[in-house]
């Protein structure tokens, strides 16, 4: 059996977490807290940026700083709501 090539690609992180960030808001709490089960790589960035609380340890939610949640509503609107004409 011959063996496959696996092409390896080059990944744009900053789309990667922009759209993290927006679905992050989708699912966001009344109290502000948000469900933290995206990719661990995604989410320290987001922390690294000030957009999130820190996702380590044992709390299944981070909350998201003043310019997170504005940046996450305005991807949100960007990427998923569909725009009437």
């Amino acid at each position: 059996m011959k063996a496959k090539k696996v092409v390896r690609l080059k990944l744009d992180t900053d789309r990667i977490d922009d759209a993290v960030l927006a679905l992050l808001y989708l699912n966001q709490y009344e109290c502000g807290s948000v469900w933290k089960g995206f990719d661990w790589d995604a989410m320290n960035r987001l922390h690294e940026k000030e957009l999130i609380s820190d996702p380590v340890g044992k709390a299944k939610s981070v909350v998201f700083s003043e310019e997170g949640e504005r940046r996450a509503k305005q991807l949100f609107e960007q990427l998923f709501v569909v725009k009437e004409t």
